[in-house]
């Protein structure tokens, strides 16, 4: 305990100096850290010096964390990522760096969903936890500080199909059309295999950053019930959540496992007034209407916040072993209803003005829009796999199909109301579709070829076929101007887009001698759309002894653009502005010098590490990494024909793409001092990403109980290092303005900390304690004077904390809470606000900046039970 003492010492002289860097809040939080640190190397100092003849308090094995970073016996677990050897590889022995979360770990997270869980444990993946229009209600995350779509998602080995939804709308995650994580239960789930490194040659496209591996579970019997109930401290984000899990069958050789989750999450609302409801001349300004009545008066905006979203999703996994042959499949079905606030309308923008010159207004207190989505997913996967003359096999086809039909409601045609005097409130808008059907054959056996270890040799066929569909919305929603906010699918906009793609490779492992182990994989795929394109990767590992090994990897990369990148069109109209996501293989896409569609990326990745066991329970990685990307796709910045009211010079090329494109955009933005003009895609950025990913992880077993410690860390910086020269239609506009290259190099925290502990007293009794350092972020945003102004997040700790009890050996009691000590993020640049305040400008709603890594919701709390049978 002396050792403790010490520490403690340490910590108060600190505490002073830390609270004034800091303040009081985020202190508090951050003393965390210290103290969880220190205690860890007091206690792990401590462990050894026991007497031999004193017992252990006797306690079952404690939960896994992040199983890099995990205890002894996940060190030793068999992973299948990342390697073609027949029955996998252990943690410890592997090549390249990768993480595991076992599904006791994604439980004790406490996260409302699968995506929080995650970003939770592995400090190299953060989530997106605000969106624009329909990235709100589908939101995405990222590896390595890269874009959602360079991570690729795979269950039981076999790609998952992608989202619908595409992220629009400026921002870190734009873009991202990755899978969605969220139709797949946590409970259906036996451990995740996070891989942090280059795998295209290994996998195909996507893979650059790295692959996410969802491994279900496959018992037999038993199962799990459990239900959680959460909410934010402050208010709103209210969720009920229940799922169940069973197994059936005999055995290994014949089993089904089925798993049911409903989850139901209420919005929350962390905005400012809106100014054009508090501006007296404003409000004066329309007869016949009082928005002051209305019941939420000043705060009538509510776009801050998160949507309501209601989700239910089934999952299966079964095999049955017919002699030599074993025959498996697995799938899932999941609905998701979700709606989300739009900026507020006053109530002049739902106005009809009579033959007698009387004006009324629909809404006389004003009125909020909402996007609404109607998503269906499906995925379903069978297959078989054997030996054959000692050659392993492995035969599957996948399809998968996500649905999103969308909707404006609460909202109104303001044009076909001026018109008529009639418009509907609630409108179809179309839908969004996406499929994928992918067919593969694996092929792996090992020879002995008279080397230390025997040479294992893999080949695989792949062929996919993927479709990207745009549905037309109905009249209403498309009449003139559309439906305030968000507009329906226009008919020139409505198509159905395919293509496809074929890929070979071969992969070829062996142990030339001992303690050297080396793997090189050639990968040739060609897209009907993009013609061909061969990449490779090299690997090796060195283990110079058993406490210490280094490793290292170089491989090139391609990531065909999305079929939601090229096709995707939409048209969203704010208060005070218009803007059209414009295709990249649209024709009007042409008249802004950007006719020729996107091309391929191409991706270089190095890295190196090493892999240390300074004791014996001790296990500690390190490795670094460069991720070079050549013409990176990324959403343009802002471009504008109409700049507060006033036509931009030299964008008349602007204004003819978004008549060209058959949009018609509402007068009276312009005549009201607003913004109009486009976004697109496009291949104009060459990116290098270099960081570093640390992981230490020491099990220790105490009088007192057992406490399983662990420390992670990520380090990420990208630069820009070629911005690849506008086209004269822009009129000297840049392609990429400043708020666009601060999303790629400075909106994501340049590093993050994570501490844990995990306590286990008797089998009965278990603490949680997780501490998170965030590192700063920032975004370069224009205000409504023409200037850039700096949004920054510093440096924020954030504690999650769970208690649980076990009465019995079957039921599980805990509370617990992220975020416990209720820490926002740094709010708006206070002169930026004020731009849009001296404007009237329903942007100064915004409190906090939309790519806060930890959310701005502030703390939320819940308690859970869980039954085991």
């Amino acid at each position: 305990m002396n050792n403790v003492n010490a520490v403690r010492v340490g910590v108060l002289e600190m505490r002073q100096a830390v609270r004034e860097t800091f303040g009081t809040r985020r202190f508090r939080a951050l003393a965390c850290a210290p103290l969880l640190a220190g205690a860890g190397m007091a206690l792990m100092a401590s462990a050894p010096a026991r007497a031999a003849d004193e017992a252990p308090v006797e306690v079952a094995a404690a939960s896994p964390e992040v199983a890099a970073a995990g205890d002894v016996a996940t060190l030793d677990e068999v992973i299948v990522t990342g390697t073609r050897r027949a029955g996998g590889l252990q943690v410890s022995e592997s090549p390249a760096p990768i993480q595991v979360l076992s599904a006791d770990t994604l439980k004790s997270a406490g996260a409302p969903d699968l995506i929080a869980s995650i970003a939770q444990l592995v400090p190299s993946f953060t989530a997106q936890a605000f969106g624009g229009d329909q990235a709100n209600q589908t939101l995405s995350a990222k590896l390595r500080g890269l874009s959602p779509n360079h991570a690729l998602v795979l269950v039981n080995g076999k790609r998952r199909h992608t989202t619908a939804n595409l992220a629009v709308l400026g921002g870190p995650y734009q873009g991202g059309a990755s899978a969605d994580l969220n139709f797949i239960p946590a409970s259906a789930i036996e451990r995740i295999e996070v891989l942090t490194d280059g795998a295209a040659a290994q996998y195909g496209t996507d893979a650059i950053a790295g692959v996410i591996n969802i491994i279900l579970k496959n018992g037999a019997e038993g199962g799990l019930l459990d239900s959680t109930y959460g909410k934010y401290y402050d208010g709103g984000g209210d969720t009920i959540a229940h799922s169940g899990n069973i197994g059936f069958g005999s055995g290994p050789e014949a089993f089904a496992n089925l798993t049911v989750e409903v989850r139901n999450k209420q919005r929350s609302d962390r905005g400012n007034p809106d100014p054009r409801a508090t501006d007296p001349e404003t409000i004066a300004s329309y007869p016949n209407s009082n928005v002051t009545l209305d019941p939420n008066y000043p705060y009538v905006n509510h776009i801050q916040g998160d949507p309501e979203i209601h989700t239910q999703v089934g999952t299966f996994n079964a095999g049955y072993t017919a002699g030599p042959v074993e025959l498996y499949s697995f799938g899932s079905y999941g609905r998701k209803k979700a709606n989300s606030f739009e900026n507020y309308r006053m109530p002049s923008r739902a106005s009809y003005t009579d033959g007698d010159g009387k004006t009324s207004y629909y809404y006389p207190f004003g009125f909020n829009p909402r996007e609404a989505t109607d998503e269906t997913d499906l995925a379903f996967t069978g297959g078989a796999r054997g030996t054959v003359s000692a050659w392993n096999w492995d035969l599957s086809s996948t399809y998968g199909k996500d649905t999103a039909k969308i909707a404006t409601i609460n909202s109104l045609n303001t044009d076909l109301y001026a018109d008529t005097g009639a418009s509907p409130e609630d409108f179809d808008d179309g839908a969004y579709v996406s499929s994928q059907w992918t067919t593969s054959l694996d092929l792996s056996r090992e020879y002995e070829v008279g080397m230390a270890g025997p040479l294992t040799t893999a080949f695989g066929l792949e062929q996919r076929h993927e479709i990207y569909e745009l549905q037309q919305g109905d009249p209403a929603s498309t009449y003139k101007s559309g439906a305030s906010s968000f507009p329906g699918i226009q008919a020139s906009d409505a198509s159905k887009n395919s293509r496809d793609n074929f890929a070979v490779y071969a992969d070829f492992s062996i142990t030339p001698v001992e303690k050297l182990l080396l793997d090189a994989a050639v990968r040739y795929e060609h897209f009907s759309d993009f013609g061909s394109t061969t990449i490779g990767k090299l690997t090796g590992r060195y283990d110079f002894s058993p406490a210490f090994a280094l490793r290292g990897t170089v491989s090139t990369g391609f990531r065909a653009p999305t079929l939601a990148e090229e096709y995707y069109t939409a048209t969203n109209v704010g208060p005070s502005s218009a803007f059209v996501q414009l295709a990249p293989n649209a024709p009007a896409a042409s008249l802004l010098g950007l006719g020729d569609g996107l091309k391929a990326e191409k991706s270089t990745n190095f890295s190196f590490g090493m892999v240390m066991h300074p004791t014996e329970k001790m296990t500690a990685t390190l490795d670094a990494y460069q991720i070079e990307i050549r013409d990176r796709i990324v959403g343009s910045g802002s471009l504008y024909s109409v700049f507060q009211g006033t036509d931009v010079e030299g964008a008349e090329s602007i204004s003819a793409a978004i008549i060209a494109n058959g949009n018609t955009l509402d007068p009276t933005i312009k005549e009201g001092g607003g913004d109009i003009g486009i976004a697109i895609f496009a291949n104009g950025l060459t990116t290098r990403t270099r960081g570093a990913d640390l992981v230490i992880s020491y099990p220790g077993t105490y009088d007192f109980g057992r406490i399983d410690w662990s420390a992670s860390a990520n380090y990420n910086q990208t630069k820009i290092t070629k911005i690849n020269d506008s086209p004269a239609e822009l009129g000297g506009q840049a392609l990429y303005n400043e708020t666009a290259q601060s999303d790629i190099t400075d909106a994501s925290p340049k590093f993050r900390v994570n501490f844990s502990a995990v306590y286990n007293f008797d089998a009965k009794f278990f603490i949680t304690l997780r501490e998170t350092i965030y590192g700063k972020s920032s975004e370069q945003v224009i205000g409504d004077d023409g200037n850039y102004y700096k949004n920054q997040i510093d440096v924020t700790p954030i504690t999650d904390l769970e208690l649980a009890f076990k009465p019995t050996p079957a039921l599980k009691l805990s509370i617990g809470a992220n975020n416990l000590f209720n820490v926002y993020p740094d709010k708006l640049n206070p002169d930026l606000i004020q731009t849009y305040i001296d404007a009237v400008d329903n942007a100064a709603v915004t409190k906090y900046p939309s790519f806060s890594p930890f959310g701005f919701n502030g703390g939320y709390y819940y308690g859970k039970v869980a039954y085991t049978f």
